[in-house]
């Protein structure tokens, strides 16, 4: 299944090849620095590499300066092995239950141990999140829907999405780490399940600002809809690989910024979802 064909507008030719040209420049080894996908890269493992993805994508929101000190943080609780810190809950150590002090943003350190305690129960159940997707998706919206339906039932709202009213951000951003192959940044992992042509297009605030002055979109909202439909129209210019043109939307942000700080750590705000 590709991605949605309710998209009709043509994408100008020079705004199809500025994005060719910034998804070319910003899809390389150098976009992991200051990135959350950074860490997924510091682990061994495919079990470890989904494990850490899954969480830094949780944490991924607000100030950068803010969260990527938070993944860390957990990196190096975990030591590496983030898969079995999980499933054999050794969490429980740095993140108590009924501790009700902030850990990040939204996040107290009991919604973290409820968080972690209901992922280590679907590891145990299903070995990975991986196989647990696997089973019931077989497309991007399909995915989202079986992670948020899962951690629903865990009362931990404001770390996942209870549904897909929202854009549902961080989660699409998982996902294009775990279904995109063959990229320097990208995972790849769930490829040989999930077809990378019916991913959504990660779409926060910053993207949707973007999305706008590139004419992509006309909405102000970031919702799924808007999502699905920015989706549909860069599929124009990248029919096999959409979310490729996170890239390029990437990199149009960086230009438009001045600032090397910003550009470091704030080039892509993160919306709370």
């Amino acid at each position: 299944m590709k991605a949605s064909s309710t998209h009709k507008t043509m994408i100008p030719k020079a705004t199809r090849q500025l994005l060719r040209n910034y998804a070319d420049r910003y899809e390389t080894a150098d976009f992991l620095v200051g990135d959350p996908s950074w860490f997924m890269h510091q682990v061994a493992g495919a079990e470890n590499q989904e494990a850490m993805a899954f969480l830094a994508s949780c944490l991924s929101y607000g100030n950068r300066q803010q969260f990527m000190p938070k993944n860390q943080w957990l990196l190096d609780c975990t030591q590496g092995d983030v898969h079995q810190w999980i499933a054999n809950k050794k969490f429980t150590a740095s993140l108590p239950a009924g501790d009700n002090q902030c850990f990040y943003r939204l996040y107290t350190v009991d919604m973290m141990h409820r968080f972690l305690l209901a992922y280590s129960r679907l590891l145990n159940q299903y070995g990975t999140l991986g196989r647990y997707v696997s089973a019931r998706a077989s497309t991007g919206l399909e995915a989202i829907n079986a992670i948020s339906a899962y951690f629903a039932q865990c009362d931990v709202s404001p770390v996942l999405p209870k549904d897909t009213h929202s854009a549902c951000k961080r989660l699409c951003m998982f996902l294009r780490w775990m279904v995109r192959d063959h990229s320097p940044v990208d995972l790849g992992l769930w490829a040989s399940f999930i077809d990378r042509r019916t991913l959504v297009m990660p779409l926060d605030t910053h993207v949707l600002a973007q999305s706008r002055q590139l004419g992509l979109l006309s909405t102000s909202s970031a919702t799924m809809a808007a999502a699905r439909h920015l989706t549909a129209a860069v599929a124009e210019v990248f029919p096999d690989d959409p979310l490729r043109a996170d890239f390029a939307l990437f990199g149009h942000s960086v230009l438009a910024i001045p600032s090397p700080l910003q550009r470091s750590f704030n080039a892509r705000s993160i919306s709370n979802e």
